[in-house]
């Protein structure tokens, strides 16, 4: 049965979809991160897998193009022993104007068990979460401007692993806010689990103004946002989202938000890069500083691999 408050939780508050951050219990958030934590182990194995998922089918439906998020999902469900199929959506029936209730539909007759989406219409996820049997999962790999859950977890684990304690913490998420799902998803999953300051920088035509709401300080000077900052995740510009002429240049971009060595030292002397990817160097951080000593960008890949067997893990080990 599931939640009235949650479509993600059943009655008894146990997660069976992954569709959004937002309202998640922070037990909810701890406990994948703790599970995950057990997972990175297995990259080190001989034979890297467990048979969690073993005799499972999971389905990758990307509609919208991916390399890192969907090689790891797929990495991440095969190391679960689960079956793995890759709908070419380019070719699929949904090319042809079949509606997307109706492709998830004939999956289902196929004996899906999970569906790991991608869509870059918001709410594409939870539509589908409505029309799958109780047995049946949904994970959202990123859904228009929406929410990209498993971003924001691996961004909390890689937090967690270099920092330790959340409620210390100065974050700066930096660069195209307004269309960015990764910064709604890690804006919902800092202020849960904690952190006392989050900071949303960029130039005021790539900043949503409701964030004060959310008790998120916002600053429109590079220098202002990261200045005694423990964390800073750095953003691309999106230009596949933009509609209309929202910034001069990718070089006017660079000179004022930037992140350069020279920048970075107005941060704390321990902080720590991160970037969701992919990676445009020299339009929203210098090379320098994507293969410097205080980047984290590689690791949280690899951690990406242990969240995401941990998501998949977790919402397969519950019942609606």
């Amino acid at each position: 049965m599931l939640s009235k408050r949650n479509p993600q939780l059943n009655s008894h508050g146990e997660l069976i979809h992954l569709l959004s951050i937002e309202g998640l219990p922070k037990a909810v958030l701890t406990g994948i991160l703790d599970t995950a934590g057990t997972f990175l182990s297995v990259n080190d194995r001989d034979v890297k897998k467990v048979p969690l998922l073993r005799g499972k089918s999971v389905f990758n439906l990307f509609f919208e193009n991916s390399t890192r998020t969907r090689t790891t999902f797929e990495i991440a469900a095969k190391r679960l022993s689960a079956d793995v199929i890759n709908l070419d959506i380019a070719r699929s029936s949904t090319a042809k104007g079949e509606s997307l209730v109706d492709t998830i539909a004939n999956l289902s007759a196929m004996h899906a068990d999970m569906f790991v989406v991608r869509h870059s219409e918001s709410g594409a996820p939870y539509l589908i979460a409505q029309h799958v049997a109780p047995h049946v999962h949904v994970v959202n790999a990123g859904d228009g401007r929406h929410a990209h859950p498993t971003q924001g977890l691996l961004d909390m684990y890689t937090i967690r692993h270099y920092k330790r304690d959340f409620t210390q913490l100065r974050v700066a998420i930096v660069g195209d806010i307004v269309h960015s799902r990764v910064a709604r998803s890690d804006i919902h999953a800092l202020t849960t689990l904690g952190v006392p300051e989050i900071r949303a920088v960029g130039p005021k035509t790539l900043v949503p103004g409701d964030l004060k709401e959310m008790g998120v300080r916002v600053c429109h000077t590079l220098e202002e946002g990261i200045k005694d900052a423990d964390v800073i995740i750095m953003l691309r510009l999106q230009n596949e989202r933009m509609s209309g002429a929202l910034l001069p240049s990718a070089g006017e971009y660079f000179k004022s938000f930037g992140l350069t060595p020279e920048k970075l030292r107005l941060a704390k002397p321990d902080a720590i890069v991160m970037h969701p990817g992919p990676i445009n160097r020299g339009v929203e951080i210098d090379s320098a500083v994507v293969d410097g000593a205080q980047s984290v960008i590689l690791p949280q890949v690899t951690f990406g691999i242990a969240v995401r067997m941990a998501v998949m893990a977790t919402i397969a080990g519950n019942d609606a």
